[in-house]
């Protein structure tokens, strides 16, 4: 899973740290919520209708095992229905073994893909073993749920089959992408499918396909469950994520999407992403200008919107990250360590993103796996963005963090160390004071590399001239708007400063526009599209 050696590093060019001046007013505080008994979940799906949380699937053991035949056990499968009510402090469940078998098996799975509309949680895919295939697979099934009715039934004992509907299509065999909703279509972005049992050793246990996509359609759930008008885009380096977390955005423009943070893994090596992508019903687009350092894997998110400034503002709690501070020092460590981290990214009005390291911590190596509980009496938007404008208190509940991976140690997948980690059972109420962050640190992520390419369009071969700020590793792609690599390579540059490259072009038709990538040091993207003559 992870790169197998330890490199500490403070950042030095354009990643370094300074005190922030920035237009945020608010403080965060994090005050735990304990609910005897209750277990703890990690890589689940929720939904929620009047204060009470629908909790379906994920698992209930810390992070997986290395040895395949340990990973992923179905003992530790979440195979019961919760529901919660943080609010009296009270929890019921149910089992999902009275559901049909294609249903009772997908909703035990770990890392699906939902999203709720209205009264109606939609999920998608997931991987778990599956008794009936007698395998661990990504399931190909999408099931809709009513949630007001099924979180009545399980805290009244009585029958919830009648709330459930499933169909099974290729597309839906997806784990660790995440859904969201733009309009009238609803969108599947990235993900994989990994049929068989985990190997970190890439033995052949297993089957792994990346789903570098963005796939939209619409759902039909007035009667039988259907969907129809599906299309998608394909990028193979910019939408190969995985494990990452999508929050709802809305642009200075007033145009609403999302907002792809980090995710894992590069095509070439096993490291996180570091560049977000946006995603608008008009395609996606890569911001390759801007790494985000502090959070790299899937952890509670929070989205924040000020219309009176049109600047945006998305809180991550601990999780999983390449970078963390260490002493008041920025430290890269490409095993990739759990982390205490609460970060900031905000998008300025004129579309400028900025990082801040919060003063505040989570309380331990928390909040990977973990979700972001929106609360209903905050003024969210009908996309789940808080819209800080309309708060009227000086501090206010804006929602609760439930489960994740709870670590004792930065590494423990390393170390081989796993049975030191679990699924956290304590919720967390998160609350926004109205009082500026004192300490708050920024993180400058600028990409300090640039390159031009001539000419364009090109017939044969081109030019690339790329300006180094130091000696380290380039790697090109070159693939179509389809999505279909072409062809990859790597520069000699073991120097800083200006490089010119010439790149003969392999066989290809002409009269089209493709897309070239450059990977500098494995962290800084450069893409340019080319026309082909």
């Amino acid at each position: 899973m992870f790169k197998y050696y330890l490199h500490l590093l403070i950042l030095i060019l354009s990643t370094f740290s300074l005190q922030a001046q920035d237009e945020f007013e608010y403080s965060v505080e994090l005050t735990p919520v304990i609910i005897p008994g209750l277990p703890g979940v990690h890589s689940y799906a929720f939904g929620q209708h009047e204060g009470k949380w629908l909790i379906l699937g994920g698992r209930l053991d810390g992070i997986h095992a290395r040895q395949p035949f340990n990973a992923f056990p179905a003992s530790q499968n979440n195979n019961e229905i919760f529901v919660i009510d943080a609010a009296s402090q009270q929890f019921w469940t149910a089992p999902l073994a009275i559901l049909p078998t294609g249903i009772a098996e997908q909703l035990q799975s770990t890392n699906m893909n939902f999203y709720q509309d209205a009264d109606t949680l939609y999920i998608i895919g997931g991987y778990s073993f599956s008794a009936s295939t007698n395998d661990h697979i990504t399931h190909d099934k999408m099931t809709s749920i009513l949630v007001s009715a099924t979180i009545d039934a399980v805290i009244n004992g009585s029958s919830y089959t009648d709330y459930f509907k499933q169909i099974t299509d290729p597309i839906f065999a997806n784990t660790g992408g995440q859904m969201g909703k733009i309009g009238t279509f609803f969108y599947l972005i990235g993900g994989q499918r990994f049929d068989g049992r985990y190997n970190p050793m890439n033995n052949p246990t297993f089957t792994q396909t990346y789903h570098t996509m963005v796939q939209k359609f619409k759902i039909n759930n007035s009667g039988q469950l259907s969907f129809s008008d599906y299309s998608s885009v394909s990028d193979p380096i910019h939408l190969r994520r995985r494990d990452y977390n999508l929050l709802p955005q809305r642009f200075p423009d007033g145009t609403e999407g999302y907002m792809i943070s980090s995710g894992v893994f590069q095509q070439d090596t096993d490291l996180p992403f570091l560049y977000p992508v946006y995603i608008t019903e008009n395609g996606y687009t890569a911001v390759t200008e801007f790494n985000q350092y502090l959070s790299n894997y899937h952890s509670a998110t929070a989205s924040l919107y000020s219309v009176s400034n049109t600047t945006a503002h998305n809180l991550f709690f601990g999780g999983i990250s390449q970078y963390y501070y260490e002493n008041g020092q920025l430290i890269q460590d490409d095993l990739v360590p759990f982390v205490k981290t609460i970060s900031r990214v905000s998008r300025s009005s004129d579309g400028t993103l900025t990082e801040f390291k919060l003063p505040v911590e989570m309380p331990g190596l928390k909040g990977a796996g973990a979700e972001f509980i929106p609360a209903e009496s905050a003024p969210y938007s009908e996309k789940e963005i808080l819209l800080i404008d309309q708060l009227t208190e000086d501090e206010t509940v804006i929602g609760h963090i439930y489960g994740g991976i709870e670590s004792s140690s930065l590494n423990p997948f390393s170390e081989n160390s796993v049975n030191q980690t679990l699924a956290d059972p304590i919720i967390y109420a998160v609350t926004l004071i109205k009082t500026p962050d004192l300490g708050t640190e920024e993180i400058h992520g600028n990409n300090p590399f640039s390159m031009s390419v001539f000419p364009n369009p090109v017939k044969d071969q081109f030019k690339v001239e790329i300006d180094l700020q130091y000696a380290t590793s380039t790697r090109y792609f070159i693939y179509t708007m389809e999505g279909q690599m072409i062809q990859e390579g790597q520069f000699d540059q073991s120097k800083n400063g200006l490089h010119t490259e010439t790149i003969k072009l392999k066989r290809t038709k002409n009269n089209q526009t493709v897309n070239f990538v450059v990977v500098v040091d494995g962290k800084y993207f450069l893409s340019e599209k080319i026309v082909l003559h």
